[in-house]
């Protein structure tokens, strides 16, 4: 009987593990999504994996051959507890599927900031400065509470300039790198 299980791959090798096995003959999915990281000072749009270092292969216990697995490039063992291989919920690998774009990256639902949420600002002058969510307005832009030298405030912002961070702490400043 087929089922997903999981794969524990090398660093930053799950895309060669992927394409690895698929070339072996199994069948393997690598879950990506689009992230926003700094790079060269600034911040970019990356696909990365949803789940760094882990992938699903889905193998039938009774037919297929498991040992290749371990010696494909890119993995670094199947996943364990104890001595079972660990097997994933079909719903869960179909519910991921269902939820990707024609691209094949995750469309995860953004989280809805609530008035009083820390964000921190990732473009424009103020990057790297952490605010206060107030409102959004009706053309993707936001109202930020921002404390600059002992005094607050006001600024409207584009709605994508923003990423939320922890829990809001007392002081609101300038993160440094």
């Amino acid at each position: 009987m087929q089922a997903w299980y999981l794969v524990f791959s090398k660093p930053q090798r799950e895309r060669a593990a992927v394409e690895n096995l698929e070339r072996q003959g199994y069948q393997a999915y690598l879950p990506q999504v689009r992230n926003r990281r700094r790079v060269g000072g600034r911040y970019r749009s990356l696909i990365e994996p949803m789940f760094p270092r882990y992938l699903f292969i889905q193998l039938d216990d009774q037919n297929d051959d498991w040992g290749p697995i371990r010696s494909t490039i890119g993995v670094a063992n199947l996943v364990r507890f104890g001595v079972t291989p660990a097997r994933l919920p079909d719903a869960l690998v179909q519910l991921m599927r269902e939820r990707e774009d024609e691209q094949g990256i995750q469309n995860l639902p953004a989280r809805e900031l609530k008035p009083g949420d820390r964000v921190r600002i990732v473009e424009g002058v103020m990057a790297g400065y952490e605010a206060l969510f107030q409102s959004r307005t009706g053309n993707e832009r936001v109202i930020l509470l921002l404390e600059i030298a002992e005094r607050s405030a006001q600024i409207t912002l584009k709605q994508d300039d923003i990423e939320a961070v922890a829990p809001y702490r007392s002081s609101i400043s300038r993160k440094t790198p």
